[in-house]
């Protein structure tokens, strides 16, 4: 390694000044923490809710199989990010070429629309989410919504923005308090969680396709390369993020250990809410006939006659405060993706004269999701169109990553071992087999 400086985050704490455990905690936790919570979106916990209700514990398997290749993907994704100092977009453009490029353009355009129709959906449920509380209509709540996080990003700065991402993650843990207002046969939870149970029915394997759609999804890879990025250049004094082969030999490693904690931690927090979604839902829902849940709302709404209000309102509180952080994260992994790709500026850290494409591109995502709030069209429509474009191109994007993290020449000594290799392309199989089998559902074969 050669040595440089320490970092800005060394040089502020004294000695003798040491924060305590819980802070140093906060401190290390980050772009991993943030990626995982904001996969639990609304759309995302519709979807969970919709296996608890319609086929009780039946899916929760599902959150044990996932999690080992969640982890597996996002550190990998993460990885590039420290050892290239550059996000996914900047990579692949330095690793393909031309026509490569095209087709990678293509499918991060079709991202960014996918992501735009998600925002809209989340914005809804945001809105039907403070309707639940008494505090107003939808459409109102769903509008200032898109107005507070565009002028977020846009007036935040990144310090500022990721400790609001950070604070919002805390509105997932409403799903774990769920599970002990609900009444959880644990032995049966248990023993479906080992032990898969499949139904083979069309709606039991179109409802386990979504469950991995939304589980792992294209936007994550792009918004953890992104977040890292960030997160290096704010360490920093200089104008670029400090890649692990220049830093001191302790400080590479150090660095290392702390991000996969971060990306651990989040994946397992991710994971845990799935599980806990599942569960008290299937606790609850899934005991009365099986009900078809078409939202998270809808979802909050059903348990409060059999779990009570205060289910009902934290189910409703979790959806409000993931959607406010999964929106900003959707409207950023689309744009830091095809900016990076293009060689355009981008980052939170940059001012919106510096980065005006990247900034417009957010405002298009998340202004554009505001606006179709107001029309007629279905929120379910939305967010199965969405699933649809999401789970074509996620197979596409993980063969893009596990390509990128195994070169050598740009990943040096940090390229891809046999484990991250073996659970990468096992992801890229798993998600290739979805969206055949999505695909042959919607179409009837």
């Amino acid at each position: 390694m050669v040595s440089t400086h320490p970092t800005k985050a060394a040089r502020t704490t004294a000695p003798g000044h040491q924060p305590g455990r819980l802070r140093r905690v906060w401190r290390t936790l980050g772009p991993g923490l943030v990626t995982g919570a904001s996969d639990d979106d609304p759309s995302g916990i519709a979807t969970y809710a919709q296996a608890g209700a319609k086929y009780g514990f039946g899916m929760l398997w599902t959150a044990l199989i996932t999690l080992p290749l969640m982890i597996a993907i996002q550190e990998i994704c993460d990885r590039t990010a420290l050892a290239t100092g550059k996000t996914l977009g900047e990579l692949a453009r330095e690793r393909f070429g031309t026509w490569a490029r095209a087709c990678i353009g293509v499918l991060i355009v079709a991202l960014v629309a996918a992501n735009a129709l998600n925002i809209a959906a989340d914005l809804v449920a945001i809105g039907s989410g403070m309707h639940l509380l008494h505090a107003g209509p939808a459409w109102l709540w769903a509008l200032l919504a898109g107005a507070g996080i565009t002028a977020l990003i846009l007036l935040g700065g990144f310090a500022k923005i990721q400790q609001v991402f950070k604070l919002l993650c805390l509105s997932l843990f409403a799903y774990i308090v769920v599970l002990f207002v609900a009444h959880v046969p644990w032995s049966t939870v248990g023993l479906n969680t080992i032990v898969p149970h499949v139904t083979w029915s069309k709606g039991y394997l179109t409802l386990l396709v979504a469950v991995l759609g939304t589980t792992i999804s294209p936007y994550l890879f792009f918004w953890q390369t992104a977040d890292r990025v960030e997160e290096m250049r704010a360490e920093d004094d200089g104008p670029g993020a400090v890649p692990l082969s220049r830093r001191t030999t302790a400080g590479a490693k150090g660095k290392e250990r702390t991000s996969r904690y971060d990306v651990f931690t989040g994946m397992f927090l991710s994971n845990l809410v799935m599980f806990a979604i599942i569960t008290a839902t299937g606790s609850t829902l899934g005991l009365h006939g099986g009900q078809d849940i078409t939202s998270a709302a809808q979802a909050a709404g059903a348990l409060k006659p059999i779990a009570g209000s205060l289910a009902s309102s934290l189910f409703a509180l979790g959806f409000i405060g993931s959607g406010m952080l999964a929106v900003p994260v959707l409207a950023g992994s689309g744009s830091v993706g095809l900016a990076g790709l293009l060689g355009r500026p981008w980052g939170l850290s940059m001012s919106l004269r510096k980065a005006p494409f990247f900034y417009a591109l957010i405002a298009a995502g998340t202004v554009g999701g505001a606006v179709l709030t107001l029309t007629s069209i279905n929120p379910i429509t939305l967010l199965v169109l969405s699933a649809v474009i999401n789970g074509i191109a996620a197979a596409p994007f993980l063969i893009v990553v596990m390509i990128i993290s195994h070169n050598r020449q740009l990943m040096g000594t940090s390229r891809n071992h046999i484990l991250a290799t073996v659970l990468g392309w096992s992801t890229v199989a798993m998600m290739t087999i979805a969206a055949f089998a999505m695909l042959a559902l919607l179409t009837g074969l």
